[in-house]
């Protein structure tokens, strides 16, 4: 199966993820490229320790290193809709990132 990786482009043409993207370490970018590649190449049979369900139709993409850090997002047809990232900071997902995430979950 083909997949297309999708950026969430808010109303006003911006794109958070690419944004947030641009301004992790160049160690980090290569790092988050390569997750989204595997992403794009293994779509919905993409497991831990690269991948997680976070709730119904919402999942995060798993980065590790120096900088933790999490892209959510999720499936429509053969899409997958990058939604929101962060930088990990604790142990726990915080749920105000997983709020923003649902949020434009509905927008796609």
């Amino acid at each position: 199966m083909v997949w297309k990786i999708i950026l969430f482009e808010n109303k006003r043409g911006e794109k958070p993820v690419e944004y947030f993207i641009k301004s992790l370490s160049a160690a980090t970018i290569a790092k988050v490229v390569h997750e989204i590649d595997l992403l794009e190449r293994h779509g919905n049979m993409l497991r831990i320790p690269h991948s997680k369900m976070i709730s119904n139709n919402l999942y995060e993409l798993r980065i590790r290193g120096k900088e933790e850090v999490r892209i959510f997002y999720t499936f429509k047809r053969r899409n997958i809709y990058l939604l929101h990232s962060f930088k990990k900071k604790s142990q726990k997902t915080p749920a105000k990132e997983i709020k923003v995430a649902k949020n434009r979950l509905d927008t796609v």
